[in-house]
């Protein structure tokens, strides 16, 4: 009898980020250089591959920015389709950049680019001054709320009941272990440490099948049903596929996140998801139906 597997990613499909990781990534760009950033910029980072956290998308930000400083007048979609042929992430788009900018335009851009700083003051905005000084064992750069208590829950309790009484469920995040203890508390959902892959225990990162193969090991499951919001989530489970043709891996992606409407869906399906949904609440009826 098949035994599936529910795997599943936390931002922007059990809790909504629009408001708290992606509001960080364009103030800590503003507030580090000055240079005022639209949220649009966000998600062809993202579509691009490569970046595991918000984090590394701040940082891709941020040397597109320095780079516009220097003259870098390409086209948004144009660079980040390089920066996907690049191999996506930081280093595809530092190679970019050092490919497209004079010897000393690429030199200044990367001397004012501060990731460490860009760091700090992402979890300032985000954690707040209480969680900064708890979670990161130190005094915060500035007096802040925290955009983590600006984080609606996107699934239903419910839905969370249903899936983890008729399947073994387990996350695959790119959420530091902290934080996204902070989310799974927030939704109510409670999994065994070996169930739940985050920063702190996984080092490659999506879209690597590593956390997904190891958790289909350890619930000894047929079939992996990985849900995510991002481009990244379904090429996971592609990746898993290829890497064990023992199981069957399905990638599928919602539309809460930031892929959205009808350019998400034909996004996701282009990427090769196995199914798209309007949300997580949709899930179980999809499991029912191709049980």
């Amino acid at each position: 009898m098949e035994s599936t597997a529910v795997v599943l990613d936390i931002d922007g499909v059990l809790i909504d980020v629009a408001d708290s990781y992606r509001r960080a990534i364009v103030e800590s760009v503003r507030r580090v250089y000055d240079d005022p950033v639209s949220r649009d910029l966000i998600q062809p980072f993202k579509d691009a591959g490569g970046f595991n956290n918000d984090w590394l998308v701040t940082d891709a930000i941020s040397l597109y920015v320095l780079a516009q400083q220097q003259g870098f007048e390409q086209e948004l979609s144009t660079f980040t389709d390089r920066i996907a042929a690049a191999g996506g992430g930081v280093e595809g788009t530092t190679a970019v950049l050092e490919s497209e900018l004079s010897g000393a335009a690429f030199e200044t851009v990367t001397d004012r680019w501060e990731p460490d700083r860009l760091r700090t003051v992402f979890q300032g905005l985000y954690l707040g001054r209480d969680l900064f000084a708890q979670l990161e064992g130190d005094e915060p750069p500035f007096d802040a709320d925290g955009y983590i208590h600006d984080e609606p829950v996107l699934v239903e309790s419910a839905t969370l009941a249903e899936l983890t009484e008729d399947y073994d469920v387990g996350v695959v995040t790119g959420r530091p272990a902290a934080e996204a203890e902070i989310a799974l508390d927030r939704v109510e959902l409670e999994l065994a440490d070996e169930h739940t892959f985050t920063m702190d225990n996984w080092a490659h990162g999506k879209p690597h099948p590593e956390a997904l193969l190891t958790l289909a090991d350890r619930f000894d499951a047929s079939r992996v049903v990985f849900v995510g919001d991002t481009l990244d989530d379904v090429h996971t489970a592609i990746n898993a596929a290829e890497t064990d043709d023992s199981r069957t891996y399905e990638g599928i992606g919602v539309l809460t996140g930031g892929l959205t409407g009808e350019d998400g869906r034909a996004a996701f399906a282009d990427a090769g998801a196995t199914a798209v949904l309007a949300s997580i609440n949709d899930l179980p009826g999809y499991l029912q139906r191709t049980a």
